[in-house]
C-alpha cells in the first residue's frame, strides 16, 4: 500500500488531469472551428473589407486566429493589421515583395502577425513551462524549411498538464498535443483594455506521485 503522501499527491494528479482548465473566450471561438473549417487552403482570394474572410470550410492557420478574435472580442485583425502597416510599413516583414499594405493577404501571413502583435504589446516569454500557456494564448512556431505556423491554447490539456492547441496546418480546425511538438518562436496574450482581462492562471500545478516527498 502506498504511503499516505503518495496517496494524497496521487488523487491531486487524477483529478487536476481530468479537470478543464478555465476557458477564454477566445479558446472558445477557436475550439468552435472544429468541424467547421475541414480543410487548408493557402490560395490567394480578393477579400471584403474589414470583415473579410475566406469560406468558413477552408482557410489557414492565422484564419484560426483571425476567426477567434472577431468572434471572441469583435476585433478585427484583417482591419487591424492593415491600419498597422499603412502606419508603419517599414517595421513589417519583406518577405513577398510588397510595395505597400495588401488587405487581402497580410493578416494570413504569419510573420505579420508576430510583427503586429509584439507592436500591440501582446508578446511574453517563450518558455518550456506549460502552465506559461493559458487559454486563448497564440502561439508561434517555426516547422522547418521555413515555414512557420500559428495556433491558439486550449482550454482542454493532456493527462501530464500540457495544454492542446487548436489550430489549421493542413486538415482543418484541429485540437490537438502539439504545444512543444515544433521550435516556437512567439507566446502572445491578446489583450483589450477592460473589456478583456486576461485568463486566470492554471488551477495548480500537478504533482508527480514518483517524486513527491
Amino acid at each position: 500500500m502506498l504511503p499516505s503522501h503518495r496517496l494524497r499527491a496521487l488523487l491531486v494528479l487524477v483529478l487536476l488531469a481530468g479537470a478543464p482548465l478555465r476557458a477564454a473566450p477566445v479558446a472558445e471561438a477557436a475550439r468552435a472551428q472544429i468541424g467547421v473549417t475541414t480543410t487548408y487552403d493557402p490560395a490567394y482570394r480578393a477579400l471584403a473589407y474589414p470583415g473579410g474572410d475566406v469560406p468558413a470550410a477552408t482557410g489557414v492557420c492565422c484564419d484560426v486566429v483571425v476567426r477567434a478574435l472577431r468572434t471572441a472580442h469583435g476585433f478585427d485583425l484583417q482591419q487591424a493589421v492593415h491600419e498597422d502597416m499603412r502606419a508603419a510599413f517599414a517595421a513589417y516583414p519583406k518577405k513577398w515583395g510588397l510595395k505597400k499594405p495588401d488587405p487581402n493577404i497580410d493578416h494570413r501571413r504569419v510573420p505579420n502577425l508576430q510583427t503586429f502583435f509584439t507592436r500591440r504589446g501582446w508578446s511574453l516569454v517563450v518558455d518550456q513551462a506549460p502552465a506559461s500557456y493559458q487559454p486563448g494564448d497564440i502561439v508561434t512556431w517555426t516547422l522547418g524549411n521555413g515555414l512557420v505556423h500559428v495556433g491558439i491554447v486550449s482550454a482542454r490539456r493532456t493527462r501530464t498538464g500540457t495544454p492542446l492547441v487548436i489550430h489549421n496546418i493542413g486538415r482543418g480546425a484541429q485540437e490537438e498535443d502539439v504545444l512543444f511538438a515544433w521550435s516556437r518562436t512567439g507566446h502572445y496574450r491578446p489583450r483589450f483594455g477592460d473589456r478583456s482581462r486576461p485568463p486566470a492562471p492554471f488551477p495548480a500545478i500537478i504533482i508527480d506521485p514518483a517524486r513527491a516527498p
